[in-house]
């Protein structure tokens, strides 16, 4: 995979940084975005390996920076040929505490900055005639959860949204399938409380959280040329918790 170019929105830690240090290990030029703080942590690991990549602040909710992003990949590496849209964020609370403001600020992050991503990446994509983008979605998107409405909404969506944008995009031999990971051990798992973690493997056949490897191990399976006849699938990465 040397010398292709892979994008990871939200890749300031989590299942984002673990597919950037994945892919660069790989031989990709990683494309590391962020929208607050510069992740100096992955920043040292990629810069330790050697790793051929650049850091871009932007915030994919807005279509500028969307499309920004895309323009500073192209003019550092010349094109793009995968693009992982991970960023997302949470803001929970039971449906009739929560605020419509913090419903729709998930939704922006989640689903339309994964919509402004595609948009943009795509293009690029569609010229060369060549292109995977995978989407990051959630085993709360396929069987909701209590106390996330605003977050399995988005999820959902970005269900709708692959399997369009697959149909779209096939006859340019771009591909466009999502990833639903379960609970997987990352900062947003490590706050939660033991009883609540026991509660959750309860839940869960494998009885195990996930790791970030688990993600990133099929994320480059998808975005390689032996998965050019897998379009428009959502694949469950949650040890079987969504059967």
């Amino acid at each position: 995979m040397e010398n292709k170019t892979c994008i990871i929105t939200g890749s300031s830690r989590g299942i984002g940084a673990g597919c950037a240090l994945y892919f660069a290990e790989r031989g990709y030029n990683v494309v590391v975005n962020y929208s607050t703080k510069e992740p100096v942590e992955l920043i040292e690991k990629l810069e330790a390996m050697k790793a051929s990549y650049i850091s871009v602040k932007g915030d994919v909710s807005l279509e500028e920076d969307a499309e920004r992003i895309v323009k500073e990949t192209v003019e550092a590496f010349g094109t793009v040929d995968v693009l992982i849209n991970n960023a997302g964020i949470t803001k929970d609370n039971l449906m009739l505490r929560m605020k419509t403001d913090d419903f729709r600020k998930v939704i922006d992050v989640n689903l339309i900055g994964t919509f402004n991503m595609t948009k943009a990446a795509s293009a690029v994509m569609m010229k060369k005639r060549t292109g995977s983008i995978i989407n990051i979605s959630s085993v709360v998107g396929v069987r909701g959860n209590a106390g996330q409405a605003n977050y399995a909404a988005s999820k959902a969506g970005i269900i709708g949204l692959t399997k369009s944008v697959a149909k779209e995009l096939a006859k340019r031999n771009v591909t466009c399938n999502a990833i639903a990971p379960g609970f997987i051990e990352t900062d947003m798992t490590d706050v939660l409380s033991d009883k609540v973690k026991e509660r959750i493997l309860m839940d869960i056949p494998k009885g195990t959280l996930g790791q970030t490897e688990d993600i990133a191990h099929l994320a480059y399976f998808l975005a390689g040329e032996k998965s050019h006849y897998i379009t428009g699938q959502v694949i469950a990465v949650d040890g079987g918790m969504s059967m």
